[in-house]
Formats: C-alpha cells, sequence, structure tokens
C-alpha cells in the first residue's frame, strides 16, 4: 500500500483526491496540507511514500515546500500536480527535487500510474512538460553580459535612470536602452527588476556592504 499526503489549497480539490485515492485498496491517505508550510510538517512527521504537491499556494509555495523538504531529508518522493505548464513553474520544481511533475487535467488512470511510478523513484513527466525540458536541453547557452551591458545594469541596480546611466557613461539614452533590451534578452527576464534580481543570483552583480 502506498502512503500519500496531499498538499493544495483548494479544499475542493484535495477532497476529490482523497475520495478518488482513498477509494483504491493500493493507496492510502495518510494526511492533507493546504500550504507548502503544512506540506514541509506534515511531510517531515508522516514521511509518506508520496506527496502531491500542488504550486501555487498563499504563504509558502510548492517549490520552497519541495526544497525545504529535501533540505530536512525527508524520503518521499514529491509529485507536483497544478495547473501550470510554463518554464517558470516546472524547472524550478523538478531542480528543487521533485520526482515527477503532470497536470491536474490528467486522467485519473496516468494519475495512478504517476503516483506508482513516483513511488518506485521512476521519474514522470506529462507529455507537455518532458517537451519543455527537452526544448531547454536543446537551448543554446545564453551569450554572456558584455562589459559595457554590465556597466548599465550596475547603474541601473544602483538606482540610477536611463538619463542618469547615459549621462555617467557618456552614451545617449537611446543607446542605454538597447544595452538593457539585450541584458533583458540574455537573462531571459521582461523588465529592470527581474534583470537585477537575475543578475545577482548568476553573480554578474556582487552586493556591496
Amino acid at each position: 500500500m502506498i502512503s500519500l499526503l496531499i498538499v493544495d489549497d483548494h479544499p475542493v480539490v484535495r477532497d476529490g483526491l482523497r475520495g478518488m485515492f482513498g477509494a483504491d485498496p493500493r493507496f492510502e491517505v495518510v494526511g492533507e496540507a493546504g500550504d507548502g508550510a503544512e506540506a514541509v510538517a506534515a511531510g517531515d512527521r508522516l514521511r509518506p511514500d508520496v506527496i502531491l504537491m500542488d504550486l501555487r499556494m498563499p504563504g509558502t509555495d510548492g517549490v520552497t515546500a519541495i526544497r525545504e523538504l529535501a533540505e530536512r531529508g525527508v524520503p518521499s518522493r514529491v509529485l507536483v500536480l497544478t495547473t501550470y505548464d510554463t518554464d517558470s513553474h516546472v524547472l524550478p520544481a523538478i531542480e528543487a527535487g521533485a520526482t515527477g511533475y503532470l497536470l491536474k487535467d490528467a486522467p485519473r488512470e496516468e494519475l495512478v500510474r504517476a503516483v506508482e511510478a513516483a513511488a518506485r523513484g521512476q521519474a514522470v513527466l506529462s507529455p507537455t512538460v518532458a517537451t519543455r525540458l527537452v526544448g531547454q536541453v536543446r537551448k543554446p547557452a545564453p551569450a554572456p553580459l558584455s562589459q559595457r551591458e554590465l556597466e548599465v545594469l550596475e547603474l541601473i541596480a544602483g538606482g540610477s535612470t536611463n538619463r542618469e546611466a547615459a549621462k555617467r557613461l557618456f552614451i545617449s539614452e537611446t543607446t542605454v536602452k538597447t544595452h538593457l533590451l539585450h541584458v533583458y534578452a540574455k537573462l531571459g527576464v521582461n523588465d529592470r527588476a527581474a534583470a537585477v534580481a537575475a543578475a545577482f543570483s548568476r553573480g554578474y552583480l556582487v552586493p556591496r556592504d
């Protein structure tokens, strides 16, 4: 019998999953959680074979919960069950330690097989998620930031406007905007704040005392 912990912030979803797996003699639902923090506490206490984990929840999200469970050494396999299949959801969940990733529109039989496979330690991915991961692997490595792009980004990170950055670097404001567009493309972001955050996380920028 495979023990299950169901994690989702919607009670109706939890009830549906509990009813589905509870009626199957191959499974035992040992607990539920409504957010990531509850999931970590319950997972650490119950040590189920598989944790069905939603991603977008109030408070502690699913990816953070997956990471914390791994850090605590909880041996449970985490199978993500969500409605989101974008790169910004799939990759962080897999990197955090999820064994599998399924979408909530998966047929009942597919979900059952996925839980059984996850309990055996096998990776489980929905077809769309698998396609996305393959696409990521095939993507060429992003080009490094140029020296001028780094200079512009450092000034932006320090609070400078485009005009102020242009004045400091003795270039036009249009040129600053062009450099920022190149930075966005290389870092895979869409705005200044995200570019600065990505630059710090990837080591292009270093926090100063």
